[in-house]
């Protein structure tokens, strides 16, 4: 199993649709909440260069559904790295239903982020950040370092 980082989630009324499971498009809302809880924990300068000039743009994301989520099910989304290419990042997350053994797989999706940097009104590709690299790396598994 490769290493991951987590976060939980508490899924409230306000996730779910009028059918009662968990409206689709907050699982891609949760990749952003896990994403940005990781940075927060491991990466807090590339959250200080978000402020400038730096801009991580999510290119494509997707998820695909195994099983339903409802209100007050606990969900732990688990954030690994699949590969880091010059400036792409690509992500996986498995998402767990926690509120009994081990966990039951509800859903899995990826996501692909580019690194760019703001000049004027333009946005120029960059290398992913070192300090985001060497943070993401330990999510990797085997993955040569740089």
């Amino acid at each position: 199993m490769r290493p991951y980082f987590a976060y939980e989630h508490l899924v409230t009324f306000a996730d779910t649709n009028l059918v009662g499971n968990v409206y689709f498009a907050n699982y891609l809302a949760w990749q952003g909440a896990c994403r940005e809880r990781f940075l927060a924990a491991h990466a807090p300068g590339v959250l200080r260069d978000l402020a400038g000039d730096l801009a991580l743009v999510t290119v494509s994301c997707s998820c695909e559904f195994f099983a339903e989520l409802t209100a007050f099910d606990t969900v732990s989304i688990r954030m690994s790295l699949r590969d880091i290419d010059v400036n792409r990042i690509v992500m996986d997350f498995d998402y767990f239903r926690l509120n009994s053994g081990p966990g039951q797989l509800v859903a899995r999706g990826t996501q692909t982020v580019a690194c760019m940097k703001r000049t004027g009104d333009e946005l120029v590709s960059v290398d992913v950040p070192p300090e985001l690299y060497h943070a993401l790396a330990a999510y990797a598994g085997a993955m040569e370092h740089r």
